[in-house]
This record gives structure tokens, C-alpha cells and sequence, in this order.
């Protein structure tokens, strides 16, 4: 991987490249990438694994090399402390709790001695604390160049530092942010790179879909409304029609998310969009917006924040205008709500031509890798969603050992997933796994409901504790259950990929049933129809591919070490019923499988696996 890589580099040239775990896949781009004497910019999936991969892996790269590379980490602006947004903060006394207050204070002292601003420095405040939006800033509320703070920003230092940098660590948001505003024409994030490392690239498509749409939110008007409050308090305290119009968006956001229907769902746009109630809301919405714009012109000589104020106001009305027009068929039109919020999107049915368009835009070696990028053999899925049909492609699998520290379980009897007792059937399996593994297990499900349904059934009746998504923040539960040694985690969603428990603490892994996204979901719904438009089978091309892909990633969590060994249980039938099963099996490592009971038991039992059937 380290040659392929280097090649690639050397002739400016795009690689795809699946590691599977062990492989050192971390290590096999970071070599070449410091002798390389170029200037790289590697890409992430998560913060998480940006802080490892910038504070753990290229510190011992770097030193093993003896590579007098000069390196940066870089993040999006929210990540930073904002001077500015702190001091505006002060002044939000009376609308914050106790809490609040006591997280504000904290985040105040800490501002004194950090050197950075990056707020995951400062592990008093929780990272979902409701404090951290109103003392960092976004491309929306930003002053940019006419902050009095413009020196001293935190997001300014970071950049300058990225710029002088030889190898520059950031995360795919950050990097399709910087692709945005290269197509739009208003500069650059990044700075210039003579190659693109993207690791975690399984995450890629998913990503661009989000930066290449269009999104309204009701937290981006909320929080309109909160810093034209602010900003009015600070410079244009005369001014009344201006809170009272900011009062009126207020209202008008909470009208239309009621409009949307009190239920949380995710639907395509069409389901709503002839209600009198929502189009009686919108057209409300765009006429506060352009009230208020218009107050906040009139205010934006008062000061900078106001004039920030007043972009962000045209900005959002010009997104509504968009959203509230029919979609062309190159896009799809969907909405979300949550219990109190909602989002209205325009997202790419494809997004291959565009991130294709900003590849060829740059002139630069591009590496894509992931430990889960294949279908059985092929990259056909992957390369297809980003236009990457012509890259040079490479395959290695796990080094380690799955046919003597690996045993695949699929229970025999289950039920279809589709039939009403399923779940039961799942928790009965669970209690019987369990019992051989003496707890030491992730249960992986495929949907929040089954996910709490189960735990229903397993609270307080279990011999080992019980953690559950949701419960707790996802750093909090993985040290918890590291920690006890014999716990239960059931999650879902998150839990599924970036999750690394090496040891005992780790022996088993459930899964549920195969991850094949919702039927319902728009996005795959508008999908689905353009596939059968152009007389392709969506379940082969799209719904398999993209399924075997997710259940890669929650099975990479059984074995993370070469020492490591475990049982993977999947429990949906389907894998033997149906003829695509064997496609979900060619895609999983080499491991003894076996449909009986026992054999869990005896491999828990016994010193190494047990002989049976191996999956081929």
C-alpha cells in the first residue's frame, strides 16, 4: 500500500484502495506521504480521528522516519474559539441556566491559556453542550476581516499555520467546505496541495451529497434570530421594530415547523408541500426575512454584527426561494423534523459529475482508502458514486488470523426480519450468545426501535450490566464498557464504524439483521426511481452494494488486534434464504461458520475455534 501510494503521488495519479483492519493502512500512507517532499493534505472521517491520526500516528511516523515535515491540523471554524461570540455571550446572562453559566465561566478561564482556541482541548464542557454555538461561529456569523478580534482569531492562526504546513490533517466536512466555495468563486479554505489523502472514504459520498445540496434549517434561523437580538442590545439598542421583527421570525419558525406535523420524520417534499398550513408558513417566512433584512439594513452602519446580520437574513430568503420552487429532476426535495426543529434539503441525485468537475479542477495525486470500500471484489459502488471509474484500484485484506480466532454464527430458525416477533427472536438469540460469552458484547441494530425495544425486554434481567445508546455521550459508553469488562452495549447508527475496543472487554459482536437502509427514506427513494429510468436494477446496483458495505464496517469491530478473538452473530436469515446472501458472505473475512448453538458455546470454552464450515 505504501508503494502504490507513493506511486501514485509521485505521478499525480488517483488510487482506491481498501486496507481491511490491521492492515496498517495509517501508516502505509503517512510514509510516503512524508517523503514525498510534497505538500499533502490528508482527510478524515470524524474530529475523533482527525485529534489520533494529527497527536498519535504522525508524531510516531515523523520520528521513525527522522522527517523534518512541518505538519498542521486544521478544522472547521466552529471548532475554534470566537473572541467576538464570547463577548456576546456575557451579555445572554439572563437567558442561560445555571448550568450554562457555571460551562461559560469554564470556557472563559480556559481562553486565557490555550495557545490553539480548538474547544477539544477543554474536556470540563461536554461537547453537545448548548454553550459551545454561542462562543464559536460559523460561515454565516462570522466577521471575517472587519472583527476587531481579526488578529488574535483562533480559525486565522490555524490557516496561517496550514499554509506553511508540509502535511495538513482536516476532515472530509472541512474539505468539501473548501470544494463549495472553489465552485461558488469566493476563495479558498485549503490551502494548495499537490495531493489529497482521504482515509475513512467509505463516508465520501454520504458527505457530498450534504455540501453540494441546498439546506434551511430552523436552528440557522433561530440562531439569526438570537445574534440580531445580541447584535441589537451591543449597537442599536434605539432601534424597537428590530427585536420585534426578529420576535416575528421567532414565531413564524415555530408556525411552520407545527405546519410540518408533530411526528419526527424524514419525507420527501412532495408529502407536504400542498398543505394550506406549510405554504401558509413559508410565504410568512419569507416575508420576515425580508423585513428583517430590511431593519438590518438600515442598523448595518451601526456596526459590524449587524451588517453580518443582515447577509446572513438575504442569505437564508434567497435558500427559501430555492427550496420553495419545484425541484428539478437532478435534485431531490426532502424534509426532516425532530421534536422541536426541522431541516428542508435539496440534495444531488448524483453527485458524481460534480465532485468529478472539482477533481479535475485541481492538478494533484488523489487516494482514496477505506477498510471498507469493496463488494466482494469489486469498487464498481464506490467508484461510480465520486466518477472515480478510472482510478487504479487495490484490494488487501485483514492480516489477521479469522480462521482460527473468527466463528460466524447464523442462528438457525429465525423468522423473517419482517415478521412481527422478530426482535424477540433477536433477544432470544442474545440471551443464549450471551450466556457462552460471558456478556462481552456489542448487539448492533439497524434502527432506534429496535434498538429500544430490545433493551426493554433485556433491562434488568441480564447476569452482565447493560449499556445503551442514548443513555450516555458514545465516549462516555465505550469507557464504561471497557472499564467493566463483561458489559452489554446495544447501539445503533454511530456504533456501527470509528468504535475500536481491542481485548477481552470485546468478544462478540450481534448484528440484528442486514443493514439495507429504509425503503421509505426520500433520498434512496428518488434514487431507486432514477436507476429504473435509465432500465437499472436499483436493488444490485445500489441497495446490495451499499448494504454489504455498512455490514463490513460493524463487522470490522470483532477483531482489532492480532490477539483478539470472537463470535460474529447475524441473526437475519436471509443470508442463507436468499441468493444475494452470498454476496454479503464473499464480502466478509474467511471464518469458520456454523448454524449450531453449541458451537458458540464450545469456541468460548476452548482454548481455539472449533472445526466447521468455512464461508468462502
Amino acid at each position: 500500500m505504501a508503494q502504490a501510494t507513493a506511486d501514485t503521488i509521485a505521478a499525480k495519479e488517483t488510487l482506491i484502495v481498501e486496507a481491511g483492519t490491521g492492515t496498517g493502512k495509517t501508516f502505509a500512507y503517512l510514509m510516503p506521504a512524508l517523503q514525498s517532499g510534497k505538500k499533502i493534505i490528508v482527510s478524515t472521517g470524524t474530529r475523533h480521528l482527525q485529534d489520533q491520526l494529527y497527536g498519535k500516528d504522525l508524531p510516531v511516523v515523523r520520528a521513525a522516519l527522522k522527517a523534518p515535515v512541518q505538519s498542521a491540523l486544521l478544522k472547521g471554524r466552529a471548532n475554534y474559539l470566537c473572541w467576538h461570540r464570547m463577548g456576546t455571550a456575557a451579555s445572554e446572562g439572563r437567558q442561560l441556566s445555571n448550568r450554562q453559566l457555571h460551562e461559560l465561566e469554564e470556557i472563559r478561564a480556559w481562553s486565557a491559556r490555550t495557545a490553539s482556541g480548538d474547544v477539544a482541548e477543554l474536556g470540563g464542557v461536554p461537547e453537545d453542550s448548548a454553550v459551545w454555538p454561542r462562543v464559536t461561529s460559523t460561515v454565516e456569523n462570522c466577521l471575517g476581516q472587519e472583527c476587531e478580534y481579526f488578529q488574535e482569531c483562533f480559525v486565522v492562526k490555524a490557516r496561517r499555520q496550514a499554509q506553511e504546513a508540509d502535511i495538513v490533517v482536516i476532515n472530509h466536512h472541512l474539505l468539501f467546505a473548501d470544494m463549495v466555495l472553489k465552485e461558488e468563486g469566493f476563495g479558498e479554505l485549503l490551502p494548495g496541495a499537490d495531493a489529497f489523502i482521504i482515509d475513512e472514504a467509505h463516508q465520501l459520498p454520504e458527505v457530498a451529497s450534504v455540501f453540494f445540496g441546498t439546506t434551511l434549517s430552523s436552528h440557522q434561523l433561530r440562531d439569526l434570530v438570537r445574534d440580531t437580538r445580541l447584535e441589537h442590545v451591543r449597537e442599536a439598542g434605539d432601534m424597537q421594530d428590530l427585536p420585534e421583527s426578529a420576535d416575528r421570525l421567532e414565531s413564524v419558525t415555530h408556525q411552520l415547523r407545527l405546519a410540518l406535523g408533530h411526528a419526527e420524520r424524514r419525507a420527501a417534499w412532495s408529502e407536504v408541500s400542498a398543505d394550506a398550513a406549510v405554504q401558509v408558513a413559508l410565504l410568512q417566512l419569507s416575508e420576515c426575512l425580508q423585513q428583517l433584512s430590511g431593519w438590518l439594513e438600515l442598523a448595518a452602519e451601526r456596526g459590524k454584527g449587524l451588517e453580518s446580520c443582515r447577509g446572513r437574513a438575504l442569505l437564508l430568503k434567497e435558500r427559501l426561494a430555492l427550496l420553495m420552487k419545484q425541484a428539478s429532476g437532478n435534485y431531490i426535495h426532502w424534509f426532516e423534523t425532530f421534536r422541536s426543529s426541522f431541516r428542508l434539503n435539496l440534495t444531488p441525485l448524483d453527485v458524481a459529475p460534480l465532485f468529478r468537475n472539482c477533481l479535475d479542477n485541481l492538478s494533484c495525486a488523489w487516494v482514496f482508502t477505506s477498510a471498507t470500500l469493496a463488494v466482494g471484489d469489486s469498487f464498481e459502488h464506490f467508484a461510480t458514486q465520486l466518477g472515480l471509474e478510472d482510478a487504479r484500484q487495490l484490494k488487501l485484506d485483514s492480516p489477521f488470523d479469522y480462521r482460527n480466532n473468527a466463528l460466524l454464527y447464523l442462528p438457525a430458525n429465525m423468522p423473517e426480519p419482517s415478521a412481527p416477533l422478530y426482535v424477540d427472536a433477536v433477544v432470544g438469540c442474545v440471551r443464549d450468545v450471551l450466556q457462552a460469552s460471558s456478556g462481552r458484547a456489542f448487539v448492533l441494530f439497524t434502527s432506534h426501535s429496535a434498538l429500544q425495544a430490545a433493551a426493554a425486554q433485556l433491562a434488568d434481567t441480564l447476569d452482565y450490566p447493560l449499556l445503551v445508546q442514548g443513555t450516555a455521550p458514545r465516549r462516555k459508553l465505550l469507557e464504561r464498557f471497557r472499564e467493566l469488562g463483561n458489559a452489554v452495549l446495544l447501539g445503533t447508527g454511530s456504533f456501527w464504524e470509528g468504535v475500536d475496543v481491542r481485548g477481552e472487554a470485546l468478544s462478540c459482536v450481534i448484528i440484528d439483521k442486514l443493514p439495507f437502509s429504509s425503503p421509505g427514506d426520500p433520498i434512496l427513494q428518488a434514487r431507486i426511481e432514477a436507476l429504473r429510468e435509465q432500465g437499472i436494477n436499483p436493488f444490485m446496483a445500489y441497495q446490495l452494494p451499499h448494504a454489504v458495505i455498512s455490514l463490513k464496517q460493524g463487522v470490522g469491530r470483532l477483531i482489532r488486534d492480532r490477539h483478539d478473538r470472537g463470535v460474529l452473530v447475524i441473526c437475519d436469515p436471509r443470508l442463507r434464504s436468499k441468493a444475494y446472501g452470498r454476496v454479503f458472505l464473499k464480502s466478509l473475512p474467511q471464518m469458520p461458520c456454523t448454524g449450531d448453538s453449541q458451537q458458540v458455546h464450545a469456541f468460548f470454552a476452548a482454548a481455539g475455534s472449533p472445526c466447521t464450515e468455512t464461508v468462502t
